[in-house]
């Protein structure tokens, strides 16, 4: 693979990392509920999710998840379960935000670490993104080598970004301010999580 393809590689990866969605809002109650820790091991188990699907796109299982739709509406129905559920135990502050921070409770790093996964494993975005993007280059890489570097990159990629994300949101500085509108988060990030699961649905 040329440093070229791999750049062209990175930018994809890169843009689908960091644009906004409900990988964002996990990551943000995870590094405030919990703190740094808890953040970065919610980023690393979220890169793992991401790169199961870039390994199921290198076996080209991507390709029987396009041509079997009620698989696909399989996963895209479990990842709207899962996004409205996290969204209501917000909204109720049932272990969410606002709850943890006035109890001055922690989640685990379990918590941490499954959620960031299945927020990735069970997101019919990240199918989408593999299929329409990332199987071009996997066409392009045929040796071991290249094939290492395809499933890497995103995984690295997406767990640096996240890893930031947690770093900056639990600064002292940054924490201290968000504390004074944890309820508000609490609100927003339901809002956000059952909007998302419900366009999902529509979608389907």
């Amino acid at each position: 693979m040329s440093v070229s393809v791999w750049l062209s590689l990175v930018l994809v990866c890169m843009l689908g990392a960091m644009s906004p969605g409900p990988s964002l809002v996990v990551m943000v109650r995870h590094s405030l509920a919990g703190g740094r820790l808890h953040g970065i091991v919610a980023a690393w188990a979220h890169a793992l999710g991401v790169g199961l699907y870039a390994v199921l796109t290198l076996l080209g299982l991507a390709v029987i998840l396009q041509e079997s739709p009620m698989v696909f509406k399989g996963i895209a129905y479990a990842g709207a379960a899962y996004l409205a559920w996290l969204g209501i135990k917000s909204i109720r502050a049932n272990g969410g935000v606002a709850a943890k921070l006035e109890k001055g409770e922690k989640t685990t790093l379990l918590e941490a670490a499954r959620d960031g996964a299945m927020i990735s494993v069970l997101n019919p975005k990240l199918a989408l993104f593999f299929l329409a993007l990332f199987s071009q280059f996997v066409a392009i890489g045929t040796d071991i080598t290249s094939r290492s570097i395809i499933v890497l990159t995103p995984i690295i990629i997406d767990g640096l970004w996240y890893t930031i994300v947690a770093l900056v949101l639990s600064s002292s500085r940054m924490l201290e301010k968000l504390k004074q509108r944890a309820v508000l988060i609490d609100r927003l990030c339901g809002v956000v999580l059952i909007g998302l699961a419900a366009r999902v649905v529509v979608a389907l």
